[in-house]
C-alpha cells in the first residue's frame, strides 16, 4: 500500500513538473509545436518507454490528475458568468457559428475517412472527433464505433486545432476575439479553450460555450448523419 502511495505521488509530481517546465518554454518561445499539452505528453511517453514503466503503473498517479478534469471544466463557468452579458448580446452569431462548426467537424472527418476508404466502423469512430471526449465516447457507443479509436481521434483533432488554429485564423483574417473563441472551442474542445486563453477571458468564455453547444448539437445530429450518408 505504501509503495502504491509513493508511486502515485511520484507520477503526479513528475507530470506537474514536466508541464510547468514545458509551459515556461512555451511562454518564452511561443512556437505552436511547443504547446505544453503536446510537449508534456511526448516527454511523459518517452520517459515511460525508456524506463519501461507500464501505463497501469503511471495511472496510479495519473488517475488523480484525470479526476481533476471534471472540476477544471466546471471552473470554466466562472469566466462564462463574468462575460454573460456579452454572450447574451451575441447569442445568434454564437449559435450559428457553433452549428456550422459542429457540422463541418463531423463532415470533414467523414469525407476524410471516405477518401482513404476506411471501413464503416472506423468512419463511425472518426465522426465525433471534434467533440469533447466524454460525449464523443457516448456518441461512438450509440452509433457503433470504437471508443478507444474515438479517443485517439479526439486528441488528434484537439491538438491539431490548437496548433494550427491560430495560423488558420490569421490566414482567414479573423480578428474578432469572439470569433476566435467560437472557432477554437468548436473545433478543438478543451485543447482549443486552452489556446483561446491566450486571447483573453472573452475568448475562453465563448470557447466554453462553443464546446458545450458542440457536444449537444453533435449528440443530436450524429445519428442523422449516419442515416443520411447510409454509413
Amino acid at each position: 500500500m505504501m509503495q502504491q502511495v509513493l508511486v502515485s505521488i511520484f507520477m503526479i509530481l513528475m507530470t506537474i513538473g514536466i508541464y510547468v517546465v514545458m509551459s515556461r518554454i512555451y511562454s518564452r518561445f511561443s512556437w505552436p509545436l511547443l504547446l505544453p499539452v503536446l510537449t508534456t505528453t511526448v516527454v511523459i511517453v518517452a520517459l515511460l518507454v525508456s524506463w519501461h514503466i507500464p501505463y497501469k503503473t503511471y495511472m496510479e498517479g495519473g488517475k488523480w490528475i484525470n479526476f481533476l478534469l471534471g472540476p477544471s471544466v466546471v471552473a470554466l463557468a466562472y469566466p462564462l458568468y463574468k462575460q454573460r452579458f456579452v454572450l447574451k448580446k451575441y447569442v445568434v452569431p454564437i449559435l450559428v457559428g457553433v452549428s456550422v462548426g459542429s457540422m463541418t467537424g463531423m463532415l470533414s472527418g467523414l469525407f476524410f475517412a471516405e477518401f482513404f476508404h476506411f471501413d464503416r466502423t472506423l468512419m463511425l469512430s472518426i465522426l465525433p472527433k471534434s467533440i469533447t471526449t466524454p460525449v464523443a465516447i457516448q456518441i461512438t457507443s450509440n452509433i457503433g464505433g470504437i471508443s478507444s479509436m474515438t479517443i485517439v481521434c479526439v486528441m488528434v483533432a484537439g491538438l491539431t486545432g490548437a496548433i494550427a488554429g491560430p495560423a488558420i485564423l490569421k490566414w482567414m483574417r479573423v480578428k474578432s476575439v469572439l470569433g476566435k473563441g467560437i472557432a477554437l472551442g468548436s473545433a478543438s474542445h478543451v485543447f482549443g479553450i486552452s489556446k483561446a486563453s491566450e486571447y483573453g477571458e472573452l475568448a475562453v468564455s465563448t470557447g466554453s460555450v462553443a464546446m458545450t453547444l458542440s457536444a449537444l448539437i453533435g449528440s443530436i445530429i450524429a445519428p442523422y448523419i449516419t442515416m443520411f450518408f447510409h454509413i
